[in-house]
């Protein structure tokens, strides 16, 4: 029942998210739309941030389910925009309110996730340090937040294909060379 009653608040959010801004939003407006209390909403969140949070994070699983391996990462970035462009008015509306940097974290962590996983497999067998290979999925992730960034920045415009073909462009081999950099006893 938790997860129906999360679910019913993420659709009355969205919905609102249709004809007003966050910033216009209250706690009440979605309880309201909804159709329980207010001590319900608190029972499953602190707050209208908390509750966009868990939707991001809940649109991510679904996003990279399966998509964390080099020779699925591609398909992976692209469910990222699909995810993202299947909520464009959720997303358009966060970011464009006070809650920018929430975007920004769920991206971040969505991408991060996705790109451990990469490195990771791409590093079986070697010597390389967690720390080093964090960098290198760090790295990566703050160049893929940075183009969904932009991309996002310019209503979502720019043919989601193409930049996931020419990140690939940039990509392809450069993780397992950085990875053998770093391998030694640094």
């Amino acid at each position: 029942m938790s997860q129906v009653t999360k679910r019913a608040l993420e659709a009355s959010l969205k919905n609102l998210l249709l004809k007003k801004p966050l910033d216009k939003i209250t706690i009440n407006d979605i309880t309201e739309d909804c159709g329980i209390n207010r001590m319900t909403f608190y029972y499953h969140f602190k707050d209208i941030y908390d509750l966009i949070e868990w939707c991001c994070v809940e649109d991510a699983k679904k996003a990279l389910e399966g998509k964390k391996t080099y020779d699925t990462w591609q398909q992976g970035f692209l469910q990222i925009f699909e995810a993202v462009l299947d909520n464009k008015p959720f997303i358009l509306n966060v970011y464009h309110s006070v809650s920018r940097e929430q975007v920004e974290i769920y991206l971040y962590k969505l991408t991060y996730d996705l790109l451990i996983g990469v490195v990771e497999e791409k590093s079986a067998g070697m010597n390389v340090r967690e720390e080093d290979k964090k960098f290198i999925a760090d790295f990566y992730k703050y160049a893929f937040v940075g183009l969904m960034l932009d991309w996002v920045r310019h209503d979502m415009k720019g043919d989601p294909h193409r930049i996931i073909e020419d990140l690939s462009v940039v990509m392809h081999g450069n993780v397992a060379a950085a990875l053998e950099r770093f391998k030694t006893n640094r």
